[in-house]
């Protein structure tokens, strides 16, 4: 089960007890007090790790304890320290203090490793507190309590692209056909439940990852439909792959203006994500309505059709990639990289489009 929201009470590790002990042995007069130490109890520490992509390990842990230290002993022994406590979490975690919602760490990157909790000091033994005027001290410290917080793991997937779009219009197919993520695909609205992250290879070195998340609908920066609680695994995402339905009863301006009003509604960063617009299901339209639609879409956007071909599209279709992309210019936010008809059943434009987005990850990178 996909879980990306966990409230956890964390506690470090209490110190042992100091000891209460006395030197005893034969032809040794007055030995004196060699009680040892208490051990330091354990840390807390997280760890992000790359082979963990969820929360749900953490479902039936409510409250998590490093292990205490162990009592000193006699001939000034020390206990054994408690051992830290490190826990895992998947790129893309942030720790939150559940009281002031401050976010403590921030885990991005695989092998991360961040101290939490400290342990507590191990208590003194009797043997510290003796004196001229006290030779025999019977008594010991006790070890110092483990801090405790309240805390509250949110995952926020990290991808290099977003796929955005209204329900059942292929964002799964497309993912499922260009990368290793195999999502559960129907013909209803709502398939998608969970995010899915998919790796796209470029080649034999090169890959990018893109997530999928569920359709978007009219309303859902206000928590209509699924996406409002989703959207904001895309939050980490610094370009969007709007996906825009050939086939759909919806128009093509319709569906673009209520995402990307949706996206900018959730989050003005996103709002100005540089973004593509992917024409999905182009094999159910007749190609000369085809031409006729993208055409009509391109120039509706303001935009002029592209006769540069640099990524292989289909050229007997028309698209459009913005020219200064990738040169000093820059990018040029408030237009698409890229306008493509695509068709994940028959692989129309496919591994033009996957090449056209991975020259933008690199514009990112």
């Amino acid at each position: 089960m996909f879980t990306d929201s966990v409230e956890l009470t964390v506690s470090s590790g209490k110190g042992g007890q100091g000891c209460v002990a006395f030197r005893r042995e034969k032809f040794v007069l007055n030995g004196g007090p060699n009680g040892g130490d208490g051990g330091k109890g354990g840390d807390i520490y997280f760890k992000c790790d790359n082979n963990t992509h969820t929360l749900s390990h953490f479902q039936r842990k409510m409250h998590i304890k490093a292990d205490g230290g162990k009592p000193g002993e006699g001939s000034n022994c020390s206990g054994k320290s408690g051992s830290k406590k490190v826990i895992i979490v998947p790129p893309g975690t942030q720790i939150i203090d559940q009281e002031t919602g401050d976010i403590l760490f921030d885990m991005t990157t695989d092998g991360q490793i961040e101290k939490f909790l400290e342990g507590g000091k191990g208590g003194l033994g009797n043997t510290h507190f003796k004196s001229p005027t006290n030779q025999r001290p019977t008594y010991a410290q006790p070890g110092e309590k483990g801090e405790t917080r309240a805390i509250k793991l949110d995952l926020k997937l990290i991808a290099d692209i977003g796929l955005v779009g209204f329900p059942n219009v292929g964002k799964s197919t497309l993912i499922s056909t260009v990368s290793n993520a195999r999502p559960e695909i129907a013909n209803y609205e709502f398939t998608t439940l969970t995010p899915k992250l998919g790796q796209v290879n470029i080649g034999d070195y090169e890959s990018f990852v893109m997530a999928d998340i569920p359709g978007i609908i009219g309303g859902a920066h206000e928590g209509k439909g699924l996406g409002i609680q989703f959207l904001r695994h895309i939050e980490r995402t610094k370009i969007l792959l709007y996906m825009v339905d050939l086939g759909n009863y919806r128009d093509l301006k319709e569906q673009i203006e209520v995402l990307k009003d949706e996206i900018a509604s959730f989050s003005e960063i996103l709002g100005e994500s540089k973004f593509a617009i992917a024409l999905t299901r182009s094999d159910v339209i007749a190609p000369e309505e085809l031409n006729t639609l993208v055409n009509d879409f391109i120039e509706m956007l303001g935009l002029k059709v592209t006769y540069d071909n640099e990524f292989n599209f289909d050229s007997n279709i028309p698209f459009y990639i913005q020219e200064s992309a990738s040169d000093e210019l820059g990018f040029d936010r408030t237009k698409p990289y890229l306008i493509a008809p695509i068709s994940s059943a028959t692989h129309k434009n496919i591994d033009a489009l996957k090449h056209a987005l991975f020259n933008l990850v690199q514009t990112d990178r």
